[in-house]
């Protein structure tokens, strides 16, 4: 295996491309989806599951764990990874997305932000130098910089104050980063216009580092100003480094970033809205409590052969989700998890054969149409 830290672009097809990442735990193959694992757990599967369908990374939430149940103790357990059975990559996340969606329970400073928990109350108080120390006891493969994630809209000069301060919070992440086998990722922010963007780009990654993130997205912009943004901005990221979109998104948002020269992806949707009947398939978005499938025979999806789709049919599946029963998210979550994968690695073989112009525009078509 390569040192650490390394990454190498195995091929390409215009800015599509992909690559291998050497972490300590193992070699990640890009394009790649991470399951969100907030709490130490993807919701409703097992981590054997995971590894079956063949998922090779996971991401943890530093904010959530931090609470409860806590690093010293997850760290007196053997680390994150012996705590939730899982022998493969981690990512955690720094905690700056709470600094975005907890806006109502914290303030921030130069020197870092105090929160309230979202639990009881209690007051938090988290620096870059916090986060590191949090991440580093986790035993996380891949630490995100303390970043800060404002909303949109926001007005030019709130733009650059807090860019300006996610660079030099990014300058003491890298300071606080004792953990040699831990790979330290930069974030850059500049809200959705080019110009800020850009130069923020040029800030943060004129921090040398493993890999660097585009953050600040799914934050209340309309989808397309990030499909057009990302486009822009996402190949003039340093092209040794891996390139992480944060918090994104759907087969099609993915399709298009991947398009745009993206190599790493993270997003709660695909189990989220398996809980709430919607699954992703070959034809289609379908929501399954529609009356229409009442007395369907037929599986999900023809062209899936995830357990779900090998086993039951849609009758079966609204049945289940319309009586509020556990094995409803079970099953959804499996397919809709099991369907991300296999759209990457697909985009993989598609860019590795140089067919991902083909592959990328027949997923367009079928992913912006609604199944009948």
């Amino acid at each position: 295996m390569a040192e650490i830290g390394n990454y190498k672009i195995t091929s390409e097809c215009g800015k599509a491309r992909c690559g291998v990442l050497t972490t300590a735990h193992g070699e990640v193959q890009t394009p790649i989806f991470m399951p969100v694992g907030t709490k130490a757990t993807v919701k409703a599967m097992l981590p054997e599951e995971l590894t079956d369908i063949g998922f090779q990374i996971l991401l943890g939430n530093t904010y959530h764990l931090h609470i409860r149940p806590g690093e010293k103790l997850i760290k007196d357990l053997g680390g994150l990874h012996k705590f939730m059975n899982w022998d493969k990559p981690i990512l955690t996340d720094s905690g700056g997305f709470q600094v975005f969606s907890l806006s109502k329970l914290r303030t921030i400073t130069e020197e870092g932000v105090t929160f309230r928990s979202h639990i009881d109350g209690a007051k938090l108080y988290i620096t870059p130098e916090k986060s590191m120390e949090i991440q580093m006891d986790l035993g996380s493969d891949i630490i995100m910089a303390f970043d800060e994630c404002i909303p949109h809209p926001a007005s030019e000069s709130d733009i650059e104050k807090s860019s300006n301060m996610t660079w030099r919070w990014l300058k003491r992440c890298k300071d606080a980063m004792t953990k040699k086998d831990s790979l330290l990722f930069g974030i850059v922010q500049g809200g959705l216009e080019e110009k800020s963007r850009l130069k923020s780009m040029d800030q943060i990654c004129s921090v040398d580092l493993p890999g660097y993130a585009l953050g600040g997205f799914s934050v209340g912009e309309p989808i397309h100003m990030m499909h057009e943004l990302v486009e822009k901005v996402a190949h003039k990221m340093p092209k040794e480094k891996p390139r992480y979109l944060m918090g994104v998104g759907t087969p099609l948002d993915l399709i298009l970033s991947i398009d745009s020269g993206v190599d790493m992806f993270d997003c709660v949707m695909p189990t989220r809205v398996a809980r709430n009947g919607t699954m992703y398939t070959w034809q289609g978005k379908v929501a399954i409590k529609q009356a229409k499938y009442k007395t369907d025979p037929n599986p999900l999806d023809p062209e899936c052969d995830c357990y779900t789709c090998t086993n039951y049919s849609k009758a079966y599946l609204r049945h289940l989700f319309n009586t509020g029963e556990i094995l409803s998210g079970r099953l959804n979550t499996i397919h809709n998890l099991y369907f991300y994968n296999k759209l990457i690695e697909k985009s993989r073989a598609a860019i590795a054969d140089g067919t991902w112009p083909e592959f990328k525009q027949d997923c367009v078509t079928r992913f912006t149409k609604t199944v009948s």
